[in-house]
């Protein structure tokens, strides 16, 4: 369906929503020595040579005064790990820093232990682009840890999983034939190979229902648990705050689900939606591993549930 971005907002930021982009948290400190740090997803490279990034701040942000005082900005790109910082940033506060353990980069800036990359810049320009500021910077030095970073997708949180071209995966199947070989041989590959196989069938079943990953799971985790809070339920999905918010209102104007205050419940049309989602999980669980005995899948349980449990 073709829409107009400006018959249905709503609709436009989820089509966005599409494309998986990495999850920042932006830093600066004024020379009056006021600190900030905002949650933010528009981080781009600009430029090689000078090097320029680029990321962009609502115009109503109460950060803005901060970054455009400052002398400098870091870029800190969140590992899949930080999800509670990515949260953490992006809810309003007093004192953001409060118990946040950080050192002080270039132009004092905060730099978050632990990213994927850190980048520090000097602020290089300011663009006007509707109704946000965006940002450039000059980048002066930069930390590249190479940690598996935190993305954004289609309203909820997600985690890299590298693919290969369909030329590779025929070379890997065969050498997978004779157990040999990194792709053999090596289990973590196994795994990625499989769920990237299991995803192919099931997700696009999934999203016929008309909801995307994130919303289907909200229907679930309601219908396992009754009410609950949206700060709960926040929790159950990992989605970020501000999509969180979104895609309630979304669920709620759909009639799928009853909000009671602070509380959310599925209404009678959510709670037979989601005996359609737990039916197709069912269902295609059943397709998959129809030719596995019971106690080899149950065996391949067990070993699932030690590795999820298993120590960092």
């Amino acid at each position: 369906m073709t829409t107009e971005p400006q018959a249905d907002a709503l609709a436009f930021r989820r089509a966005l929503g599409n494309f998986a982009t990495g999850i920042t948290v932006v830093t600066a400190r004024a020379p009056d020595g006021a600190r900030v740090g905002v949650t933010a997803n528009s981080f781009n490279s600009v430029s090689l040579d000078p090097p320029l990034v680029l990321w962009s701040i609502d115009k109503r942000s109460a950060s803005y005064e901060v970054f455009a005082a400052a002398s400098h900005f870091a870029v800190n790109i969140l590992a899949a790990d930080q999800v509670t910082l990515s949260n953490h940033f992006a809810r309003p506060s007093e004192d953001k820093f409060e118990g946040i353990d950080f050192s002080e980069g270039l132009g004092g800036a905060a730099i978050l232990p632990d990213c994927a990359a850190v980048f520090e810049c000097e602020r290089f320009n300011c663009v006007e682009g509707g109704d946000h500021w965006i940002l450039l910077g000059k980048v002066e030095r930069f930390t590249d840890a190479g940690r598996p970073p935190l993305l954004y997708h289609q309203g909820s949180y997600s985690l890299v999983m590298p693919t290969g071209s369909a030329a590779a995966t025929g070379e890997e199947n065969r050498h997978s034939a004779g157990a040999v070989g990194y792709s053999g041989g090596n289990l973590y590959y196994l795994m990625l190979q499989a769920v990237r196989h299991y995803e192919a069938d099931y997700r696009p079943k999934q999203l016929a229902t008309g909801l995307r990953t994130a919303e289907a799971r909200m229907l679930l985790s309601l219908q396992a648990h009754g009410r609950l809070d949206r700060d709960t339920l926040s929790a159950q999905v990992n989605m970020p705050r501000d999509d969180m918010q979104q895609a309630f209102q979304e669920l709620i104007r759909k009639g799928l689900v009853c909000e009671h205050g602070n509380t959310l419940e599925l209404a009678p049309d959510g709670s037979r939606l989601a005996d359609t989602l737990w039916q197709i999980a069912r269902d295609e669980q059943e397709r998959k591993f129809a030719s596995f005995a019971p106690e080899d899948i149950e065996a391949f349980k067990r070993i699932l549930q030690q590795l999820s449990n298993s120590p960092q």
